[in-house]
Formats: C-alpha cells, sequence, structure tokens
C-alpha cells in the first residue's frame, strides 16, 4: 500500500487538476436567492458526477425538488459501515452588485495566486479538496477499514431545508458515519507570533426576524390623512441601532485567550475593552471575539409601499438573528419586547433556523485532525483553539443525527482570510489553500480509513 507521504506528493503534482475543478465547479452558478425555483444545484451534481465516474467512484444524486440536487459519493471499505464523512454544499449567495466585482463573478479568474468567483471559498473550494482526496484514494487503490463517504448538498444558504435537513429526514442511512468534516473553521488566524488554528466545534444559531409596522393609508399629498408606516419603522430601526446585548464570554473560545497573548480573564464587564485593546493588532480575531460574545440583530431587507403617490400601510422589516448557545426563542422574544417597547402597531414572525449546537473539543477525532494537518502541513509549531462559527452552516444536522461534525477547511498558513471575502464582493479562495485543503483532508482520511 502507498505511503501517505507519497499520496501527499501526488495532491502537489495535481496542481493544474485542482485549479481546473474549482474553476470548472465555480462556473456553474448554482445561486440560491431562497425563493423557489433556485439553487440550480442538480447541474452541478451532474458535472461532478462525470468527474467521479473517470475513476469509476460511484456517486448518487436525490433532489429533494426539481433541481435541488443532493449528491453522495461512497468509497467503500471493507466493513461496510462508514468511518468518516465529508461535507461541503452546492449552493451559492447571490451576487448583488456585479459591477463592483474585479471580475466577472462566475468567471472563476485566476489573478494573484488566487480563483475568484462566487461560491470559490464558500463552499466549492472545500469540495474541491475533498474531491481530490477522493480520487487520489482510489487512483492508488488505498484499501479502507471503513467507508469514506462525500456528502455534498443543496439549499445550505437558505437553511438546507432542501439539503442537509432534507436528506436527515428523508435519507439519514445515507449520511450515517460517526465522524465528519465540514466548513467552519480551519482558517489560520494571528496568535502572538505562532501559528494558529481555529477549530469549528460548533456554531451560533440563527433567526430570520420579521417585524411589519403597520399604518393607514392615503393620498401622498395629503399625508396627515393616514398614519405613515415608514416613520414606526424609522423608529424600529433606531432602537435596533442603540440596542445594546447582554456581554457573556461562556463560549469554550474564551477560555483560550491567553494563545493570542491575552492575560486578562474576559468577562462580561471587560470584553469590550480586550475586544479593543485587540482592534488595531488583530481585527479578524477582535471581529470574532464581538461577535461570540453577544446576540446580534441585523436589519438585512425592507418591504413595503404599492405605488410612489400613496403613504404605506405596512411596511415589513427582515433581519438576522445571531444567539449564543444559551440563548433561545424566549430570550429573543423578550429582548425584542424590550427594543420595542412603546412603538404602537408593531408585529413580530420568527423563524427559527438553526439552533446554537457545539460537538466537544477534548475528543480522539480533534486529536487527529490536529495530527494530520502537522503532517499534511509539514508543521509542528500549530497550536489550536476551540471556537463557534458566527453563522451557521449543514453540521447542526449531522449533530442531531449524532456525529461528532468539525469545522475543517485546511487553508493554507499563508493564506490572508479577510480576502476570501465570503457573501461579499470579489470572493476568492487562494490556490495554495486548494492545495494545503486537498494535502490534509487525504491524511486525515488515510488516517482514519486505511487499513494498514
Amino acid at each position: 500500500m502507498p505511503e501517505l507521504n507519497d499520496l501527499l506528493d501526488q495532491v502537489d503534482e495535481m496542481r493544474d487538476e485542482i485549479l481546473a475543478l474549482e474553476q470548472d465547479m465555480v462556473r456553474i452558478p448554482t445561486v440560491n436567492t431562497g425563493f423557489m425555483p433556485t439553487g440550480n444545484e442538480t447541474e452541478l451534481c451532474r458535472y461532478i458526477e462525470g468527474w467521479l465516474a473517470e475513476d469509476g467512484i460511484p456517486c448518487e444524486i436525490i433532489e429533494s425538488a426539481p433541481g435541488r440536487g443532493n449528491l453522495i459519493a461512497r468509497l467503500e471499505g471493507s466493513s461496510g459501515q462508514a468511518g468518516l464523512m465529508f461535507m461541503s454544499h452546492l449552493d451559492v449567495v447571490p451576487v448583488e452588485e456585479e459591477e463592483k466585482w474585479r471580475f466577472p463573478p462566475f468567471s472563476a479568474t485566476v489573478a494573484d495566486g488566487r480563483v475568484y468567483g462566487r461560491g470559490a471559498s464558500d463552499c466549492k473550494g472545500l469540495l474541491t479538496c475533498q474531491l481530490i482526496a477522493l480520487r487520489i484514494l482510489k487512483r492508488n487503490g488505498v484499501p479502507l477499514n471503513d467507508s469514506l463517504i462525500l456528502a455534498s448538498c443543496a439549499d445550505e444558504e437558505h437553511g438546507g431545508r432542501y439539503g442537509f435537513g432534507w436528506m436527515a429526514e428523508n435519507h439519514p442511512e445515507k449520511l450515517a458515519a460517526p465522524l465528519a468534516v465540514n466548513e467552519g473553521g480551519g482558517v489560520p488566524i494571528e496568535a502572538a507570533g505562532n501559528l494558529t488554528y481555529l477549530l469549528g466545534v460548533g456554531e451560533k444559531g440563527r433567526l430570520q426576524l420579521e417585524i411589519t409596522v403597520r399604518g393607514a393609508s392615503a393620498h401622498a399629498s395629503t399625508p396627515w390623512q393616514g398614519s405613515n408606516a415608514l416613520f414606526g419603522l424609522s423608529e424600529v430601526v433606531k432602537r435596533i441601532e442603540a440596542y445594546e446585548p447582554e456581554r457573556d464570554t461562556s463560549t469554550s473560545l474564551f477560555r483560550h485567550l491567553s494563545v493570542f497573548a491575552i492575560e486578562d480573564r474576559p468577562s462580561a464587564a471587560n470584553i469590550d475593552q480586550i475586544v479593543a485593546d485587540t482592534q488595531e493588532a488583530n481585527p479578524r480575531f477582535a471581529s470574532i471575539m464581538r461577535a461570540l460574545s453577544r446576540m446580534t440583530i441585523t436589519p438585512t431587507m425592507i418591504q413595503g409601499g404599492i405605488k410612489s403617490n400613496s403613504v404605506p400601510e405596512s411596511v415589513r422589516l427582515t433581519c438576522d438573528v445571531r444567539t449564543l448557545p444559551h440563548q433561545d426563542e424566549a430570550y429573543v422574544r423578550q429582548e425584542l419586547g424590550n427594543i420595542l417597547d412603546g412603538i404602537p402597531n408593531v408585529e413580530i414572525d420568527i423563524d427559527y433556523m438553526s439552533v446554537p449546537n457545539d460537538s466537544p473539543f477534548e475528543t480522539d477525532f480533534a486529536q487527529r485532525i490536529q495530527i494530520n494537518t502537522a503532517r499534511a502541513l509539514d508543521r509542528d509549531d500549530i497550536q489550536w483553539v476551540p471556537s463557534l462559527s458566527t453563522g451557521f452552516t449543514d453540521s447542526r444536522f449531522t449533530r442531531n443525527l449524532g456525529t461528532t461534525t468539525y469545522g475543517m477547511v485546511g487553508s493554507h498558513p499563508d493564506d490572508d482570510p479577510m480576502l476570501l471575502n465570503v457573501h461579499g464582493t470579489d470572493e476568492s479562495v487562494g490556490i495554495r489553500s486548494l492545495i494545503s485543503g486537498s494535502r490534509i483532508m487525504l491524511a486525515l482520511a488515510y488516517d482514519i480509513l486505511a487499513d494498514r
């Protein structure tokens, strides 16, 4: 059987192949607007099906709705039971202002050692790395004790109801594995001059909040004969902007601040000062600490009015809410009651899209991720810190199935995470990260599954 180092060398030799795969997938626009019909994930599934067939790797495409394909591939082990699952998602968020992009957002243009395009980092980069690991294992005939599943599903960007959520409810046997790696972690972060990775052990909750403000319609030329809902909405927005959420430092990240040369013991009373003191030297980590020490309520969309010469009778504000592990829907409603107190004719509706969730940090699986990352990168100086993802991922569905799931994308140590621009203009992924991620996925699968 080939040695791991020989297999890792093959990753480096496949640079052009890795790059072509990433570009091909970015060029298939699997845009998820959140409103059906949308997504177009089946087209990407068909491409991957053909790519896997080149090496005789079987897969199946399971549609939750027309065009909403979910792909399951599997390298079988002798036991017949899965030992590890690679997770990713196929859909991408829309592009808001294409003219602001350096390159067309679905061109997958290569520049400055990066691939630019919507979905390049979220999440087709990780999918590329996982597919390359499958190909190398298969081409080299590496015998496996337990099977390796690759599951890449639809609709992650709008809650997973047509993707992992639907699969977990309707086909849980397809996702049955004790261990899984997904997006949501594995990106290096500056820490007192040391190489440090955040291992994604969990994530904040996500709620979609709809606030409707009602008034009375009238002709716009005599607005006093009505009640303009926009004026009520303006007060709602001002209250949300002024809201000071409860500070909390109970998540696991805050037990490891000494790694970042932060000696103060964090608390609700001093976390804002710690964030402020960190901001200049390490703005990314300051942002993570800020997000993980409080609930956030972010206005994102407004709908209202029927005509330019009519006073609007109702206006709806959509907000994104991210909660900490102990903050349930009752807590959110209580906070909203305080924020909106005294504003008349306001109604709220909450759609709970993701409950906060996590996997333990002190596990053999976490140790294997750390060991194999060191092997794949040929580094012996890596520090690890557990962290919650500030966004939600499909990991919540597999954790609910009993699968220990970590966020680990395997970005290169020298790749600037600020250039990823996830969900933003000029989203990109470093070619070095595609290679390092492929090496890490391969090393992890080999260590856990290979029959040696």
